[in-house]
């Protein structure tokens, strides 16, 4: 039985790659599509691949009257790890390319997932630190607020390190996250410190948004995958009201505690000030990629990049046009630049995209909201309006990346063929399924020895 056992491994080696790519935050659009290449490579026509928030199956039939064979792989949470999923990604590209068999893709993948990850946890935990001290750079506050923003980050880091730890769900690690941001901001400003509050709960927001698959959920929904995408965006809205949650118990205690809390009304900038808002934005997309691991040679780009991408998103707002939509064209901009620039550091784009558009998640419109609904007690209309914007601008931020990476990505013939699920763009995993090297080879190994069907 040669032929089932080679099967069963080739079924096995593609499920694992897929649990990579699904957790860390890939599209089931890309996973399909990936998972199909590999199985076509290996000599494996049309396996019937279904894909879900939490599991992976994967089936095949070798003759018509044999029993299928199939297998399943339960998807678990794992951290974001974008240099395993750079090394996977490269991985895939090698096998297509005819440059690993079976036993020695699966050897390297092996070696991949098991090897740990590529930074000390302190140095994420002071990446998280410097990623708010960008927001807080960026929404213009003074060096006090910005220490605070870091102080805040990493308390509120070591905490969901030890939550998680505790098996506690993630919304729950949330609403801690978001109480501790605001308690740590809320005690500050009853010291003789000039603390703005209101910034430094902003710069937090913004952190734990960041960890929200926003982008992955509107891309499953958009593509065809509506359990995927519907589990995906319920998760999303779970963790928001997490942040809310606990962000409003704090503005609570503050108002309990005649603590003034203020909030901010952005308003139209100045050259200077968007300069400054493109500076934090730097530091704050480049802190995330170091944070989730990223290659050290991507985290300069992605840093210009969402430097560029601000003041493009604030230029457009200072024209009063409203943010959502100065978002979805910076958005655009991210998911069109993203390509190309993967392309010459030889990284997926999801790295790219993911890590350029934190600066620009919805982090103020979510603290205005709540801060004007504990003004009023809850019946302030501008309050639910900040709230609309904050959805608004999430919406935007994925369907202006998706929408970039269609006009940049255009599907070749071939891959539409071996793809036949694929209704998104790619932002993982291969873009041409088979380079003409590998097929040649694959011709000459068919004169050996015949193709399995």
């Amino acid at each position: 039985m040669p032929e089932v056992r080679e099967t069963n491994l080739t079924l096995d080696f593609c499920l694992r790659v897929g649990e990579l790519l699904l957790s860390s935050g890939a599209g089931a659009a890309d996973v399909t599509a990936t998972m199909d290449s590999l199985a076509y490579h290996f000599g494996i026509r049309r396996p019937d691949i279904d894909v879900t928030f939490t599991s992976l199956s994967m089936s095949y039939q070798l003759q018509p009257e044999d029993p299928p064979l199939v297998h399943t792989r339960l998807v678990r949470q794992r951290d974001i790890d974008y240099d395993d999923l750079t090394q996977v990604d490269h991985l895939v590209r090698d096998v297509l390319a005819g440059r690993f068999d079976l036993k020695e893709a699966r050897s390297e993948l092996a070696r991949v997932t098991s090897s740990g990850h590529s930074r000390p946890r302190w140095a994420v935990t002071v990446g998280w630190g410097l990623m708010c001290a960008g927001v807080g750079i960026q929404l213009g506050g003074d060096a006090v607020v910005v220490s605070i923003a870091f102080v805040a980050a990493v308390c509120i880091d070591r905490l969901q390190i030890v939550l998680a730890r505790q098996r506690l769900p993630f919304f729950y690690r949330q609403i801690a996250g978001g109480a501790v941001a605001t308690g740590l901001a809320v005690l500050c400003s009853a010291t003789p410190l000039d603390v703005d509050v209101s910034l430094v709960i902003t710069a937090n927001i913004v952190m734990l948004l960041a960890g929200i698959g926003f982008m992955g959920a509107l891309q499953d929904a958009l593509s065809g995958f509506y359990v995927t995408g519907t589990a995906r965006i319920t998760e999303a809205i779970l963790a928001t009201a997490g942040i809310i949650a606990g962000v409003s118990a704090g503005l609570t205690l503050a108002s309990a505690l005649g603590v003034e809390v203020g909030r901010i009304d952005p308003g139209t900038g100045n050259l200077k000030d968007i300069s400054i808002m493109a500076v934090g934005a730097a530091l704050c997309a480049a802190a995330f990629a170091f944070s989730s691991y990223a290659p050290w040679r991507i985290i300069a780009p992605i840093a210009v990049i969402a430097a560029v991408a601000m003041f493009v998103s604030a230029g457009i707002q200072s024209l009063e046009v409203g943010r959502t939509w100065g978002t979805g064209v910076a958005a655009f901009l991210v998911g069109l630049v993203s390509y190309t620039v993967s392309a010459r550091v030889r990284v997926p784009p999801l790295v790219i995209v993911v890590s350029a558009i934190v600066p620009m998640l919805p982090g103020l419109s979510i603290y205005r909201g709540l801060a004007l609904l504990a003004e009023s007690g809850g019946e302030s209309s501008d309050g639910l309006l900040a709230m609309v914007t904050a959805v608004t601008v999430a919406i935007a931020l994925a369907s202006g990346v998706i929408l970039g990476e269609y006009v940049a990505q255009p599907l070749k013939r071939e891959a539409r063929r071996l793809e036949q699920r694929l209704a998104g763009p790619r932002l993982v995993g291969p873009h041409r399924a088979q380079t003409r090297a590998a097929r040649r080879e694959r011709r000459a190994r068919t004169r050996e020895t015949p193709t399995r069907h």
